[in-house]
């Protein structure tokens, strides 16, 4: 046991020498110039949390740059730091204070970022509601997390009417800011009527708690309270993010894709040019251009969308100043790294992470493009092992196991007591893959999604790979439903390309030729839109429940 702790804070030493060391090339610290900016930055990460940290390192660097971006304008990090301590000064007026917990239901804007930073400066807890949640839905999270407050859009006012009245509202956003939407008091009246003077400092930070996508069941609260330079380290250890320039962020910040990155292009001196509402594949390339953006962040979905607009459209927008465009959140197939590799260049990296176990691996456009489909590598202080069913190591390739990560960022268990399994240190995932020869990591599935058909193992991911590689196929998902003979047989979703109609014996025909005949699904279903939720992961359990006829 003395062994293991030793082993174990050996290897940690070595993983903060290592992250240091992407941040020091990077410029993010520089020990020997400006060895009082990171006490100061090591003094606010353990007062506030990341966001009111990255802000205030921010100002100190160029506090009149322009911080983010909305449809309301532009605001500076001088600006988003008073108003943010307004709103502080406002929310504890109305009874909110340090180890409060405020639920946040926003898109993305400047009303998010406020209640963020505010939150960080009170000592509040802030849990990031997904803004696709339904009201019984909300009501559920809101009291397993013990919500005290909500600051939400006017638009999602009637959602929340499932929340007791006894939980007072804030509105962050509301279209037109000259229209009284009294009684609710508003962000903007709260930073108008209080003064932006600093805040005594709270005792601990108060976190944040992302939910995780609830694509099988109710969404499970992940509270983020650790802060540490490995994350920054995790994604600049293989990923050029430029500096001082702009980020279009079209994924929201309501989960970790967003808000790391968020976080991550503010402590590069970036501005972030919020996408705002539902997503518009024509308005993100014309804000590309429109900015030249160097960086662009979005979830595989959004950036399916955007190839799927054709050659034509996208030859109608300047895009040469991409440098990154940042994807994660959901499986990206072959094909999207494909198309998007013929769209924009190599300038694809595909993130591996979770919400519980935080960065796993990075695919670089090298990776993709030598092993279409492939997640890449753990960057620094990431750790990736397969194991089988009786939970022994595998170490040759391609063998499938189940996969366990260790990031030193992985949570401390869902804020209702659950946790995830942990084999050797390390957090299971509850994806299952496997290694190539070369070392780089591919996703088979999720775990709970294979499907025993005849006692044969189908993981979906590769079925639906190989559907969406024809070009009359937008999307597609494929389902194990019971079957008398087989336990379980396939049924296939498929969405046609616009203008085609494709018949169910010739998708059945395509499958048969390229994979073995229990992977070939029995029944096909042609819909216009496969289910997926506000950050695009498919909704597998929407298929389920679906009427066939």
């Amino acid at each position: 046991m003395l062994r293991k702790k030793l082993s174990e804070a050996a290897r940690s030493v070595s993983d903060s020498w290592a992250a240091a060391g992407v941040l020091r090339r990077r410029g993010m610290i520089d020990p020997v110039r400006r060895p009082a900016e990171i006490v100061r930055t090591m003094r606010d990460a353990a007062a506030y949390g990341p966001f009111v940290t990255v802000l205030r390192q921010a100002r100190r660097r160029a506090g009149g740059s322009v911080a983010i971006v909305d449809a309301h304008g532009e605001l500076t990090f001088d600006e988003l730091d008073e108003q943010s301590n307004a709103l502080a000064h406002g929310l504890t007026a109305l009874g909110i204070g340090p180890g409060a917990v405020v639920a946040a239901l926003c898109r993305d804007h400047r009303g998010m970022v406020l209640t963020l930073l505010a939150g960080g400066k009170l000592g509040a807890r802030v849990v990031l509601m997904n803004t696709g949640f339904a009201g019984p839905q909300l009501a559920a999270v809101a009291e397993r997390e013990q919500v005290g407050a909500l600051l939400l859009d006017e638009e999602f006012l009637v959602t929340a009417a499932a929340v007791p009245d006894s939980v007072p509202r804030v509105l962050t956003w509301v279209p037109d800011p000259s229209v009284d939407p009294a009684p609710v008091p508003t962000v903007d009246k709260l930073i108008a009527a209080h003064p932006a003077g600093e805040l005594p400092t709270p005792d601990r930070p108060g976190g944040v708690v992302i939910l995780t996508s609830g694509t099988t069941g109710m969404p499970k609260g992940a509270p983020r309270d650790k802060v540490s330079p490995l994350l920054s380290a995790q994604f600049l250890d293989r990923i050029p993010f430029p500096e001082a320039d702009t980020v279009i962020m079209a994924a929201p910040i309501f989960h970790g894709t967003g808000l790391s990155q968020f976080s991550l292009g503010w402590a590069l001196g970036n501005a972030i040019v919020f996408q705002q509402g539902r997503f518009d594949a024509r308005r993100v390339l014309a804000d590309i251009a429109r900015y030249r953006a160097k960086t662009l962040v979005l979830v595989p979905t959004m950036l399916q969308r955007i190839v799927d607009l054709g050659d034509d459209v996208l030859a109608e927008y300047d895009t040469s100043s991409l440098e990154v465009i940042f994807a994660a959140g959901s499986s990206l197939s072959p094909d999207l790294g494909r198309r998007a590799a013929e769209a924009f260049g190599d300038v694809l990296y595909n993130l591996y992470a979770s919400t519980e176990v935080a960065v796993a691996a990075v695919a670089t456009p090298e990776d993709l493009r030598a092993a279409p489909g492939t997640v890449g590598r753990p960057p620094v202080g990431c750790r990736v092992a397969l194991y089988d069913e009786r939970r022994r190591r595998i170490t040759e390739p391609d063998r499938v196991g189940t996969i366990f990560v260790s990031s030193g960022l992985s949570f401390a268990g869902y804020t209702d007591g659950g946790h995830k399994e942990i084999v050797d240190g390390l957090l299971c995932s509850g994806d299952v893959g496997h290694f190539d020869s070369d070392g780089r990591l591919f996703i088979d599935g999720r775990d709970d999604d294979m499907i025993v058909s005849g006692g044969e193992n189908v993981y979906p991911l590769e079925v639906e790979n190989l559907l969406v590689e024809r070009p009359d196929v937008l999307e597609a998902a494929v389902i194990g439903v019971d079957d008398r003979d087989f336990g379980k047989r396939l049924r296939a979703f498929v969405v046609p390309a616009e203008g085609i109609t494709l018949e169910e014996q010739e998708v059945r025909d395509y499958v048969k030729a390229h994979l073995a005949r229990h992977k070939v699904p029995r029944d096909v279903i042609f819909l216009t839109e496969l289910p997926r939720n506000a950050t695009g992961k498919l909704m597998r359990r929407n298929l389920y429940e679906a009427e066939v006829g």
